[in-house]
């Protein structure tokens, strides 16, 4: 007869597995969605020249208007992730899309909330750049003119700095791996008492 632990391994490892392999695809088989949001440790000046930039170079930003569905809360971190993402979607995630300075990261969980829906392709979020629509000024205005630019063009080249993904892959498949080998040892060790 077999025992507990044998049953353990023999119904874990094929669980382990698979979830393995869930790790490494997504339901279609296709690129798994992601959306660029506001660090939040970003400074409300940072923020809001990003937000300026965003809006101003194509970024959906009809919906922060005061008007639209993703108006409140009335948040400069608020409104900057929803340009920012839609920015980021309109050029189809390309590389470097979301940064803004280091005020933005990518993320794989979807901001949306209440009747505020975050695009999540480049064919939900109206184009590929498309018209800019009038910059808001939601708590701060702009910084004056006279702020010397960081990087030649005001720090606004987007850099792709995203490697949280793949980082989080790696860790759970270390675990997964891990536990399938102390199963295994286990197993093997109370074959050799027995």
């Amino acid at each position: 007869m077999a025992s507990l632990l044998e049953v353990v391994v023999v119904v874990a490892m094929p669980v382990l597995f698979l979830m393995g392999l869930s790790l490494s695809t997504n339901n279609g088989g296709g690129v798994e969605a992601t959306w660029c949001v506001t660090r939040s440790e970003a400074s409300d000046q940072a923020l809001q020249t990003a937000l300026d930039y965003a809006c101003g170079a194509g970024a959906d930003c009809a919906p922060i208007q005061s008007s639209g569905l993703c108006y409140l809360p009335n948040t400069l971190q608020s409104h900057a992730s929803y340009a920012f993402n839609s920015y980021y979607q309109r050029r189809g995630n390309a590389p470097g899309s979301c940064d803004f300075s280091g005020t933005a990261t990518v993320a794989g969980t979807d901001p949306s909330y209440g009747s505020c829906v975050f695009p999540s392709s480049q064919s939900t979020a109206g184009g590929t750049g498309g018209t800019p629509t009038t910059n808001p000024s939601v708590i701060a205005p702009p910084p004056p003119a006279t702020t010397v630019p960081l990087y030649g063009n005001g720090g606004l080249t987007p850099t792709n700095t995203n490697n949280s993904r793949a980082s989080m892959e790696f860790s759970i498949t270390t675990i997964l791996i891990s536990i399938s080998c102390f199963l295994l040892l286990s197993f093997t060790y109370q074959q050799q008492l027995m």
